[in-house]
């Protein structure tokens, strides 16, 4: 019997996480059928034999180099065959009926290519996992000193949609590729992942081209996944700023340069090695300061 979502799960070194989330999945009662595939992005911390040890019968495909996020996504996908497909992060938790409740929606609204669930921290509170899609101002506010000296700016505000509290299903420009859902007649007309993408921006492309070949992007918060950021990225700050800058030219190259002015075109590659620049100095200074910082004085209780 073919599945009605299959659930690609992307890990590299990731081993804790991807075992929970594998449980939060499992140990749930499914009212539709579910099937799920592991990727492997070459992981070296033993999440191979893991797999293999205690998760035996889920379709492990293991790949020999990181090829990153769009690329290992995927090379999952020729291995399902639902009628959705989700992309999921490892360190996610799926709550009770989540995917149950996707599905039911997304059948329910056939015109839906992609669709969001609501994304929340480890300790509950709301993550803005559905955005407009990035412009110049973005650019300029979004993680950087210039955000930071005005918090409340309306370019953060109006990307990140904090105007509104996120309790009813949108329309929206993209969702988070944590948890992405997408129809398969969707896939099929658009592609997977742009691989050009090695990581980040991949699902804003994504998105970008469903909306184009005439399918709605949804964000669905009657379907609820916990996401603890970055477990993967965290391990190597420096690099994922790098790959981060690129991702977000390939997007501008891709779909924004042709209707951006020439006079701002010759500040747009100037602009994005400042700001990842800015931001890799930012990591570099905190690792300094917290490898010499002197260790707080121990409480004795007193």
């Amino acid at each position: 019997m073919s599945a009605d979502l299959s659930v690609i799960i992307l890990n590299w070194n990731t081993k804790v996480e991807l075992r929970a989330c594998l449980c939060s999945i499992l140990e749930q009662t499914h009212r539709h059928q579910i099937e799920l595939i592991v990727v492997d992005n070459a992981s070296s911390d033993g999440s191979r034999e893991m797999m293999s040890a205690e998760f035996p019968d889920i379709c492990l495909v293991v790949n020999s180099t990181n090829l990153g996020f769009g690329a290992g996504n995927n090379r999952g996908i020729p291995h399902a065959g639902g009628r959705y497909i989700l992309f999921l992060n490892t360190d996610t938790i799926v709550t009770e009926g989540a995917f149950d409740a996707i599905l039911a929606y997304a059948d329910a609204n056939p015109d839906i290519g992609i669709l969001g669930p609501k994304l929340l921290n480890e300790d509950g509170s709301l993550q803005y996992s559905c955005r407009r899609f990035p412009n110049l101002g973005t650019g300029f506010f979004r993680n950087t000193p210039l955000g930071r000296l005005f918090p409340k700016n309306r370019f953060t505000q109006d990307y990140l949609m904090s105007d509104w509290d996120h309790s009813t299903p949108r329309d929206v420009d993209w969702v988070s590729g944590a948890a992405l859902v997408i129809r398969r007649e969707a896939l099929e007309k658009i592609g997977g992942f742009d691989e050009g993408f090695f990581m980040y921006c991949e699902e804003v492309d994504l998105c970008y081209r469903t909306h184009q070949a005439g399918w709605r992007v949804v964000y669905f918060p009657d379907a609820v996944i916990y996401h603890i950021i970055g477990r993967s990225t965290s391990q190597v700050p420096t690099r994922m700023t790098y790959h981060f800058h690129a991702s977000m030219y390939r997007f501008y190259k891709k779909h924004y340069a042709r209707n951006t002015s020439l006079f701002v075109r010759p500040f747009i590659i100037p602009g994005l090695i400042a700001r990842a620049a800015g931001q890799i100095v930012r990591y570099q200074w905190r690792n300094f300061k917290r490898r010499f910082q002197r260790p707080e004085r121990a409480s004795d209780g007193r």
